[in-house]
């Protein structure tokens, strides 16, 4: 469908959600290096905002880089060059981002932004790629890039690119920053890490259900994420738990007011926010 593809054009904002999972399990290592997980990953209200401005020269823009960061290794600036070549589309952009999600933490930014950049310009470029092309896209960037193009909450398996859609209960949960960045692939490369939780069936799977097997190895790595967790843990209903490869943790909370309550209680120094699950990608209806 592309019903309300309409409201979507050239300054848009177009927005790009953070993720959080709900939990997430090493079960193994293919023969190549990768991890093999199981995780459910959740979208949320909050993330960055994206908007695109058309070009005639053909060229790739981003008019808010990263500090640090080459615009060649973006992966904005890769998902838009990514999608030129793959339709040999002579079309450029200007892309400005208002970044809200932090580097390192564990929330897929950087994943978010760049499917948001597959989903926008192939409706802006008129490509019509359907959906299941630009998650094989978006795969080439990175293993979190396909779930948000799939654009429905998800039990993922493989390297995460094995996707099933997931019904979820209305939630509010609050995210707290450490002050931190924590590098992926120092966390999956430590030899402590555990790699063999057994496979849970997605059927079987419930909310209260499974941990992060990558938290002891953050923590013990980065003390202040063993902090956070604990502090978060003493105003949540349920333990507070790291989200991906960290630095993020998250509670859960039934609604907004008790999400928003918690908040006020944080101690002055501690970074965090309160916002609401989603029940799908705001930008759903933006491929087939």
């Amino acid at each position: 469908m592309r019903s309300n593809c309409g409201a979507w054009g050239w300054n848009s904002v177009y927005p790009a959600p953070a993720k959080l999972n709900l939990f997430l399990h090493v079960i193994g290592r293919r023969a190549d290096g990768y991890h093999l997980l199981q995780t459910v990953f959740r979208f949320l209200e909050h993330g960055d905002r994206l908007r695109f401005s058309p070009r005639a020269d053909g060229s790739i823009n981003l008019t808010t880089p990263l500090p640090g960061v080459a615009a060649e290794q973006d992966l904005t600036v890769r998902a838009a060059r990514l999608l030129q070549t793959a339709t040999a589309c002579r079309a450029g952009v200007d892309i400005h981002i208002e970044k809200r999600l932090p580097l390192g933490g564990g929330l897929g930014g950087g994943s978010s932004d760049a499917a948001t950049v597959l989903l926008a310009l192939n409706h802006l470029w008129q490509l019509h790629l359907p959906r299941w092309h630009l998650q094989e896209l978006g795969l080439a960037l990175g293993a979190d890039v396909p779930v948000f193009i799939f654009g429905h909450n998800a039990f993922a398996e493989g390297i995460g690119e094995r996707l099933q859609a997931v019904e979820l209960p209305p939630r509010w949960y609050v995210v707290l920053e450490p002050p931190l960045h924590v590098p992926t692939a120092a966390i999956f490369g430590a030899p402590e890490l555990k790699r063999d939780s057994p496979p849970i069936e997605p059927e079987a799977w419930r909310p209260e259900v499974g941990g992060n097997d990558l938290e002891a190895v953050a923590c013990a790595r980065f003390p202040s994420i063993a902090r956070h967790i604990a502090c978060l843990s003493t105003l949540a209903p349920s333990p507070a738990r790291m989200t991906g490869s960290g630095a993020c943790v998250f509670a859960e909370f039934a609604g907004r007011e008790e999400a928003e309550a918690a908040l006020r209680q944080l101690p002055d120094g501690i970074r965090g926010w309160a916002t609401a699950g989603l029940d799908r990608h705001p930008l759903l209806e933006l491929a087939d």
